[in-house]
């Protein structure tokens, strides 16, 4: 059968089911479907850091929640108070003017707000370069 009778056919049985009053059931038995999360936004300060003794506490290659961290990885650590607007651990997020994906992998000292260190392995002139700058994040 051809796709033009079997669409005919399926509009036919539509407006048939339409005139004969039946009404397919609003939401099908079972769990109710959660609400898309929205997605949020914030301004932050960014730095970045590295992993040597001297910029960590502890071993340099473990995020806070020991997470390994190491070469190549798109990790953050976040302030205390962004915890509380969701960014936990292993939360992916995006950062205006980077591309792809972070994992939020790590937690910066109390000291700190609306603030993400963005991870750079061992390339301390690469942490250097990008300096503090203010960027937007978005996560779902």
């Amino acid at each position: 059968m051809n796709r033009a009778v079997v669409g005919a056919a399926v509009v036919g049985v539509a407006a048939w089911v339409a005139c004969a009053g039946v009404q397919p059931p609003a939401e099908p038995p079972g769990e109710p479907r959660a609400a898309p999360r929205a997605q949020q936004t914030l301004e932050v300060t960014a730095t970045a850091y590295n992993s040597t003794p001297a910029q960590t506490s502890g071993d340099p290659n473990t995020g806070a929640w020991g997470h390994r961290l190491g070469p190549g990885m798109r990790a953050v650590a976040v302030s205390p108070d962004l915890l509380d607007l969701g960014l936990g651990p292993e939360r992916e997020i995006r950062i205006e003017g980077l591309d792809g994906t972070w994992r939020v992998l790590d937690r910066m000292p109390a000291r700190w707000s609306r603030r993400i260190d963005l991870f750079m392995g061992e390339d301390v002139e690469a942490a250097r370069a990008w300096g503090k700058r203010r960027v937007r994040i978005s996560w779902d």
